[in-house]
């Protein structure tokens, strides 16, 4: 039999030594956590609108294909920000893989709150020097796994709280734009969880590989359909989310 302190440890799995508690894994991806992200739909309005959302099957579809292209992306920026490589370099990288204007804006816009949620929640120089030379906002994902960092956690954890907003943003967006039974919306989430953890997994390989080959190894996995919505849902006059 465990005792208590034995039970509550939890062993650091392959990716890096856990220094912070699985609680700080909890507040980053909390959906409550103010970073912005409840304002956006990942490009799920969009979706609705042209009908390639109507339900959830095919909102399982949308998920799955922003998990293995946006998602890994994010993710890999993440787990190397979190891995201590230079956030203005993966700032930079994380440009180049943002090739619309609408996209990088939002990166940037999602990067300025989450960078004011996380300088509250783990204040750290590392976060300020990002702050003071990126005024206009970092991308999200690096300011994401900078925050992870900050927090004591390893760059698995924020690869998982990237992956895990990569899908969970539109499935909650998908509720409120479909009325979908909330019910089926996790239920998606819940059968792509095989899939997030080899995303996740994925993504620390890549960031341990940029650390010694440059940020030129990490994904830049593609979605054009979704850069194509994102720039013709900024010009819509009337729309319920941001992106």
């Amino acid at each position: 039999m465990r005792t208590t302190t034995e039970a509550l440890t939890v062993p650091a799995p392959p990716g890096g030594t856990r220094t912070g508690g699985l609680a700080a894994l909890l507040v980053l991806a909390d959906g409550r956590f103010p970073a912005g992200g409840h304002a956006h739909s990942g490009g799920a309005e969009a979706a609705v609108e042209a009908g390639r959302i109507t339900d959830g099957r095919t909102l399982e579809e949308f998920c799955r294909g922003r998990l293995h292209t946006a998602g890994l992306t994010a993710a890999a920026l993440a787990a190397a920000a979190a891995a201590g490589l230079d956030p203005l370099a993966l700032d930079d990288a994380a440009d180049a893989r943002t090739p619309v204007p609408a996209l990088r804006a939002t990166a940037r816009r999602l990067g300025r709150q989450m960078m004011r949620a996380a300088r509250a929640a783990w204040p750290s120089d590392a976060l300020d020097a990002l702050a003071a030379a990126r005024p206009r906002g970092a991308h999200q994902p690096v300011v994401l796994g900078l925050a992870a960092r900050s927090a004591g956690l390893r760059p698995l954890d924020a690869a998982y709280a990237a992956v895990h907003e990569s899908v969970s943003g539109p499935a909650t967006a998908a509720v409120r734009l479909l009325s979908l039974d909330p019910f089926d919306a996790t239920s998606v989430l819940a059968r792509l969880a095989p899939e997030l953890d080899a995303v996740a997994l994925h993504a620390c390989e890549a960031a341990a590989r940029a650390a010694v080959e440059g940020e030129d190894a990490l994904p830049a996995a593609a979605a054009p359909l979704l850069d194509i919505t994102a720039e013709h849902h900024a010009t819509w006059p009337v729309r319920l989310f941001a992106s």
